[in-house]
């Protein structure tokens, strides 16, 4: 697929004409002063976004820390032929956050669904719009922030144009975050490690100064190895998680992922993401489902090869003597043919633990 100059000119003037339009609406809305705790989520992908619109209804100094290595479906294609970031999970977050209108949250969200621009989502060419305009990645994010009305920031935890590239265990290295679960499944090699190309990449500056404030610091839910562990892969930023004084919780997923997480525990994931963070303790405490999924979607996930992940008492012992602490729940919501989290209820555990511990 390719985009068009024209195409670029028609989404450059209805951004311009629905940020008067934005802009002019919020003018008229009362501001109100930011309340409640400093939270930072880091991660990325659909499970970020959720657990977004649970804690925005308890505060206004949230902010989501998103990661910079998506290379495939409709992002990847705006980072191969625009030379921009990848804009996808910044949209999802975004929209999340944003206070705007349901009927423009839904227009952000719309994917063409014919033409050159089949699979693209209007938020996406929005931000590739003003990323155009403004030739700043940065400023576009915040000039979108403040069209939607967003409570909070959305911040990519890198400015700079990162790929992950896979360790497998038969020694095999693969280039790519769309690549890798192809490989893993062809090989039938599980990951080692990861790491970022270029190496030593520098962190986004604002990205240190919202953790360095934080009261509380929420990792994940989300892929291991492609959403959550590339965030903390800059020095700095994993090294600022574990020097500050907030509370670090880790939401573990429900679910192991084919082709990432095939065979690991959650115990597994708490010690992958403490090895690429040099052995830096960036957790103090895990939140874990209890809930039983139904058997139809057991079975449903098991055609993909993937397993449900519940803490038993050996994994237990693992963690007390990391000496993190567990809190056990009923947190899913079956949407579909789907396990996800139930927003409310972790929003709710993570807040009520927040007050219990400070």
């Amino acid at each position: 697929m390719s985009i068009t100059l024209e195409v670029l000119i028609i989404i450059v003037l209805l951004a311009n004409i629905m940020t008067l339009y934005y802009i002019y609406r919020q003018n008229r809305r009362l501001k109100k002063n930011k309340k409640g705790p400093r939270i930072v989520v880091v991660g990325g992908g659909t499970g970020q976004s959720m657990l977004l619109r649970g804690l925005k209804q308890y505060t206004d100094n949230i902010t989501a820390i998103v990661t910079m290595a998506d290379d495939g479906g409709s992002s990847g294609i705006l980072r191969e032929e625009m030379g921009m970031l990848p804009p996808g999970d910044i949209r999802n977050c975004i929209i999340a956050l944003s206070n705007a209108e349901p009927e423009m949250q839904k227009i952000m969200q719309y994917r063409f669904k014919e033409g050159s621009l089949k699979d693209q989502s209007f938020g996406n060419l929005f931000l590739a719009a003003l990323n155009g305009t403004y030739e700043d990645f940065e400023l576009a994010v915040t000039k979108i922030s403040n069209i939607l009305a967003v409570k909070g920031r959305v911040l990519p935890v890198t400015l700079e144009d990162v790929n992950i590239v896979a360790e497998l265990e038969n020694g095999q290295t693969v280039t790519g975050e769309s690549k890798i679960a192809p490989v893993v499944l062809e090989t039938k090699s599980k990951i080692k490690k990861i790491h970022l190309q270029p190496e030593n990449v520098e962190p986004y500056e604002d990205v240190i100064a919202a953790l360095g404030k934080a009261d509380l610091i929420v990792i994940g839910p989300g892929s291991l190895y492609t959403s959550i562990i590339p965030n903390l892969l800059t020095d700095r930023v994993s090294e600022t998680i574990a020097k500050s004084k907030a509370k670090k919780m880790y939401i573990a997923n429900v679910m192991t992922q084919e082709g990432e997480t095939d065979g690991l525990n959650i115990v597994d994931h708490v010690k992958a993401i403490f090895n690429h963070c040099n052995n830096r303790k960036v957790v103090d405490l895990v939140i874990v489902n209890k809930e039983k999924i139904p058997d139809y979607l057991v079975e449903k996930y098991a055609k993909r090869n993937a397993e449900s992940l519940y803490l038993n008492k050996e994994q237990r012992n693992e963690l007390e003597k990391m000496k993190i602490k567990i809190i056990q729940g009923n947190f899913l919501n079956f949407r579909g043919e789907y396990v996800r989290h139930n927003e409310e209820k972790l929003a709710k555990v993570i807040i009520d633990n927040y007050n219990y511990l400070f």
